[in-house]
């Protein structure tokens, strides 16, 4: 793999860029893998690149039914933080968080993480004792986060109203060290380097069955035939229940579209990220000016993946009056993603009813921040059987009762 630098840039440009090598490999599939990743997003690469960095397994296959990160990858909003309540939530979005820092160096890509620090607001004395609470417990489990008040909130982001008729800003979490990244670059990193340690990404796949010998997983039926496998992680979000459906297992999620949008692009006006969890919505300027807007996820199951007007609508007139300013944008774009929703609200990376079948899913609308620690501890679990950043989060504690409540924390898409 030759490595990416301002040097190779200049020297490519003399050449008219003539001898760029491809990213990654597009091989056809062999007839079996030690392992096999269902889902080529952002969770699927990032476990496939930490098992072949952190444990040199390199014989995988990581299969897509359409395009690499075409799936809920390319269709969020990009926000990285870590101030959850929970500690097993805390610990594993914090992980996700500190890899971002060094993802671009690591991968030899850059995924421009840009850590410009992120706002949640606190917009009734409900919500204000709730992020006083988290914040207390950032503290105990090394988060970095504290309460700021409303004059803090209004010098961080001076184009706000921070004294809205209905929900005027009381204050906020605020996590500098949280921001965003580009989620497809994050997405082609993790492609680059496992197409680099000699892993097979096999794009345009459709599973259509799993196939078991003796109560263990023996390989996956695809639209390219079969493919035999040692052991088969499940990565696929919004259709995890559709896969562990044709293992013969049912998953306590649910499937929902989540919308967001974004606005022409303008000049620098907002260097956070807000989130306005009160009036479901949130709010970031991108690199190219668009201001990037989302809001709560369809009130209905569905696996759309278009934008609808009234959502819309209902999101940014909530956002008018904290931000007067949206009033006077147009909107460029708008599209959905499918997001698979657990109960509390909590993702499940778990070994299954199948014997070295492992499953990754339940992320909701919080996704795109963990994939680095997502990726890690699933990659160990998957390994090892057992990882303690994915220790709490199998699938026997909704049958045990031993949930992990982020209703509050990943009640509004970010």
């Amino acid at each position: 793999m030759r490595k990416y630098s301002a040097f190779a840039i200049a020297r490519e440009a003399a050449r008219h860029h003539s001898g760029w090598e491809r990213a990654w490999r597009s091989p056809a599939p062999k007839p079996s893998y030690d392992v096999i990743i269902v889902g080529a997003g952002g969770h699927g690469l990032a476990s496939a690149y930490y098992l072949g960095k952190n444990f040199g397994i390199t014989n995988v296959a990581v299969i897509e039914k359409g395009w690499l990160g075409g799936g809920n990858t390319g269709r969020n909003t990009t926000i990285i933080r870590s101030n959850y309540l929970q500690d097993p939530s805390a610990a594993i979005y914090e992980k996700s968080r500190s890899l971002y820092e060094t993802l671009s160096q690591d991968l030899n890509y850059n995924i421009m993480f840009s850590p410009r620090g992120v706002i949640m607001l606190a917009q009734t004395h409900h919500e204000v004792r709730g992020y006083l609470r988290t914040a207390h417990a950032n503290a105990l489990q090394g988060v970095e986060t504290r309460f700021i008040d409303k004059h803090e909130v209004k010098k961080l982001v001076p184009i706000m109203n921070i004294e809205g008729p209905r929900y005027p800003v009381l204050g906020g979490l605020w996590q500098p060290r949280g921001g965003t990244a580009r989620h497809d670059a994050v997405a082609w990193g993790y492609a680059r380097a496992c197409s680099h340690m000699g892993m097979d990404i096999i794009q345009q796949t459709e599973v259509t069955g799993i196939k078991r010998e003796g109560g263990a997983v023996a390989g996956v039926e695809t639209t390219k035939g079969f493919i035999g496998c040692k052991k088969l992680g499940v990565v696929v979000a919004g259709h995890s229940g559709v896969l562990a459906e044709m293992a013969g297992f049912r998953l306590p999620l649910e499937s929902v579209a989540l919308q967001a949008l974004v606005s022409e692009p303008i000049k620098p006006i907002m260097d956070v990220v807000v989130m306005a969890n009160t009036v479901h919505g949130y709010m970031s300027q991108s690199d190219k000016g668009e201001m990037v807007i989302g809001g709560g996820t369809d009130s209905h199951n569905n696996y759309t993946q278009r934008g609808s007007f009234h959502h819309i609508e209902e999101t940014v007139r909530a956002l008018i009056e904290t931000f007067p300013m949206l009033s006077r944008l147009k909107m460029l774009r708008q599209w959905g993603g499918i997001v698979d929703v657990t109960g509390d609200r909590s993702p499940i990376l778990s070994k299954t009813p199948v014997e070295n079948m492992f499953i990754n899913c339940g992320w909701g609308t919080g996704g795109f921040k963990a994939i680095p620690g997502s990726g890690w501890g699933f990659a160990e679990l998957m390994a090892k059987g057992h990882s303690p950043l994915t220790a709490e989060f199998g699938m026997e504690r909704f049958r045990e009762g031993r949930f992990i409540d982020e209703s509050v924390a990943a009640g509004v898409a970010h």
